[in-house]
């Protein structure tokens, strides 16, 4: 077996986890390979490092994804249009797409290495610009959500959109949200969007703090080309691929689709969305008492 392992944090709590999961595959005489900066505060031999997605190799069976939701959104960098299975173990805060617990890690390894747990691919979105940005050029995909937003000034902007060519709206907003399934429980949530069942094929559309309060959050199929372009009286505004941030020159000509190849989640069989759902958001909880 091949297995990989990054971490964003290095926390003590962090490193047991890398730790135990490297001794287990160790033992199952596995070969393993961890991200440089994670490596370094390992005290194994047996592992090599990587630093980039040239770096990890493609016959990559599992890639443990060790920290919060954060450092499963920057292992796609790693990962990308691979289809290598990713797993996030939390020990982070909300988990949302790090979903094993450190107090499952053993049932999960144990259940890894008798094949007993279930797939799931999740969509991810690209987006390409016209004129070409350099910061897009050699990675441009986002698993949550992109989104374009104001950028050094209190002024709305001015957020011409299309699907498939079709006009859709001008949205005078702080920004906009394009998110997947996967994402809809991340900004877009926060932007007061709906939440998605991962499996759906669908993306939504979602305003930040619309001028025009009857502009709601509109769902579209997952086959579709949205363009973007927008107007304010800055001269540049920011756009947004999950954690990562960059400035642009108003009026660039933004277009956002899904890319050919899903990301594939591995998933413990006695954990399903609609558990994660209420486990962090507290339905069913009474927090009053």
């Amino acid at each position: 077996m091949k297995v990989a392992l990054y971490s964003l944090v290095h926390d003590e709590a962090t490193l047991d986890i890398v730790a135990k999961i490297v001794a287990f595959f160790t033992n199952q005489h596995a070969t393993i390979q961890v991200e440089k900066g994670l490596l370094h505060h390992l005290a194994n031999n047996t592992a090599s490092p990587f630093e980039s997605h040239a770096d990890l190799d493609p016959e990559t069976e599992i890639f443990f994804a060790v920290g919060g939701d954060g450092t499963v959104l920057r292992a796609l960098h790693y990962i990308r249009e691979s289809k290598i299975p990713l797993i996030g173990v939390n020990t982070g805060r909300l988990g949302f797409l790090a979903i094993v617990q450190p107090d499952e890690m053993d049932a999960m390894l144990d259940d890894i290495t008798a094949g007993n747990y279930t797939t799931q691919e999740r969509s991810i979105l690209e987006v390409k610009t016209e004129p070409t940005l350099p910061e897009l050029t050699e990675f441009s995909l986002a698993l949550n959500e992109i989104s374009v937003s104001r950028e050094n000034t209190t002024s709305m902007v001015t957020i011409n959109t299309k699907v498939n060519e079709a006009y859709v709206n001008v949205y005078w907003a702080d920004g906009l949200v394009v998110a997947t399934p996967t994402g809809s429980t991340g900004y877009s949530l926060s932007s007061g969007g709906p939440i998605i069942a991962p499996e759906t094929k669908s993306l939504v559309l979602t305003p930040i703090a619309p001028h025009n309060l009857n502009v709601r959050p509109l769902v579209v199929a997952d086959d579709v080309n949205i363009n973007i372009h927008v107007e304010g009286r800055g001269e540049t505004h920011l756009i947004s691929l999950d954690t990562r941030l960059f400035s642009v020159p108003m009026n660039t000509s933004i277009s956002i689709q899904k890319a050919a190849n899903p990301i594939v989640f591995i998933r413990p069989k006695q954990h399903s969305f609609f558990d994660t759902l209420r486990d962090k958001l507290l339905w069913g909880q009474d927090k009053r008492n």
